[in-house]
């Protein structure tokens, strides 16, 4: 199991940009795949970006393709989400998400371990 605190969230006017970090607690953090996932008010939590445990592999949903980055570094146990561009319908709850293993995943349910999220506010 590990711990997740994210931070970084704010309000930013359309264009802008943000960096979103993820602490991770425990020594295996590099054993663990991450991902970040979002939820808009009235809206299904949706996948943005997955990264696997040696930062190898990356993928990301179509709607933020060419926008955001995601990235980590084991050294600081700590996973980042740079967002450009941002857009007003990218408003929501930004969460990171854990899962054991080496391969990434797009699914919710296949992340163990989630931390408390960090709101992200796009004012057009």
């Amino acid at each position: 199991q590990v711990q997740l605190v994210e931070s970084g969230g704010g309000l930013v006017q359309a264009g802008g940009s943000l960096r979103l970090s993820c602490a991770a607690s425990g020594r295996t953090f590099s054993s663990y795949a991450m991902g970040w996932f979002r939820q808009a008010p009235g809206k299904e939590r949706e996948f943005v970006a997955a990264i696997s445990w040696s930062g190898g592999s990356t993928y990301y949903a179509d709607s933020v393709k060419g926008r955001f980055t995601i990235s980590r570094d084991n050294a600081k146990n700590t996973v980042y989400l740079q967002m450009n561009n941002l857009q007003p319908e990218d408003t929501a709850v930004y969460y990171c998400a854990a899962r054991w293993g080496s391969i990434i995943a797009t699914l919710d349910r296949e992340y163990n371990d989630w931390g408390q999220g960090t709101q992200v506010t796009v004012s057009s």
